[in-house]
């Protein structure tokens, strides 16, 4: 039988790094939120939702759209 190990382990950031941990979730949770959006949109309208393929193609788009 073999036998299952569990490891902890415990992160100490800088600040700058916990900013830029901040910014990376904030990112991906306005990404999940606006593909969601699509997704439920389009399910409505069409009673299927999106691929990953779909959604993937839209990510170059969308980040043009945010830097401007």
């Amino acid at each position: 039988m073999k036998r299952h190990r569990a490891f902890k382990f415990r992160l100490y950031p800088t600040v700058e790094q916990v900013t830029l941990i901040h910014k990376t979730i904030g990112c991906c949770r306005f990404v999940f939120n606006h593909f969601l959006a699509s997704w439920n949109d389009t399910y409505k309208e069409t009673g299927k939702g999106l691929t990953y393929g779909t959604c993937s193609a839209q990510l170059p788009a969308l980040k043009k759209s945010m830097n401007g």
